[in-house]
């Protein structure tokens, strides 16, 4: 067995499921693959068992978060050393997995987290630009997250992650909040572990429609927001 997995939550991502699957067998062949079914009604589990991943299936749909929790889990159940994490859509590049894997693997840290507005060597400042009310809503965010993790980081709802063993037993504890990728955060800081915002390139969604859209967006804007008011507060609490 290897000592590293990756696994794809993926809820009706049928059509997007082969190339990322094929993606990862190029970019990370000795690792082995997951896809965390959350209930989907097309054939997402058939499509990921013929490109040769395991697959966990829920019998409805329980949502992102559910499907995160389970991923990790299994990394834990079946004592992988590492686990990374890409999304079902196609706009997380198996390669850009593999450096951040990489670094775990070098011990340069315990969590790295592939972010889209974080510049770097070959990686230019504000390749991503969010238009109109997205811009206001990542700076509000990347300011909440500065005063609740106490450093800054820039893309805190990306997917995109590699972590060890250490991250494990925090990560598969179910999630409380509507905003997994935020609470993920927050756990992996208040637990001391070492934690890295990467520059990484994302592509635009494979096909299909993104499911984070105009209502949709702004609940996440505002769910991300609520997760880290109750944050600080418990932090405070805590202190006091």
């Amino acid at each position: 067995m290897s000592d590293t997995v990756v696994f794809i939550p993926a809820w009706n991502e049928a059509d997007n499921l082969p190339a990322v699957l094929g993606d990862l067998r190029r970019e990370l062949p000795e690792a082995d693959v997951l896809v965390v079914d959350d209930g989907s009604t097309d054939a997402t589990a058939e499509v990921a068992r013929a490109n040769g991943a395991e697959v966990l299936s829920f019998g409805e749909n329980r949502g992102l978060r559910a499907g995160i929790a389970a991923g990790y889990g299994w990394a834990l159940e079946h004592e992988y050393a590492f686990c990374g994490r890409v999304d079902a859509d196609g706009q997380h590049p198996a390669a850009e997995l593999a450096r951040l894997l990489g670094m775990v693997k070098d011990d340069r840290c315990d969590v790295a987290v592939g972010s889209r507005f974080v510049s770097g060597d070959g990686y230019a400042a504000y390749r991503y630009s969010p238009s109109g009310p997205r811009r206001l809503g990542t700076a509000i965010l990347r300011r909440a997250m500065k005063l609740v993790l106490r450093r800054p980081f820039a893309d805190a709802t990306s997917g995109l992650y590699a972590v060890n063993a250490k991250a494990l037993p925090l990560l598969a504890e179910p999630f409380q909040s509507g905003a997994p990728e935020v609470e993920a955060l927050i756990r992996v800081t208040d637990a001391g572990l070492r934690l890295e915002e990467v520059p990484v390139n994302m592509a635009e969604r494979a096909s299909g429609e993104s499911k984070l859209r105009g209502k949709k967006a702004l609940k996440l804007v505002l769910t991300v927001m609520a997760t880290l008011l109750a944050a600080r507060f418990v932090k405070r609490r805590r202190r006091g």
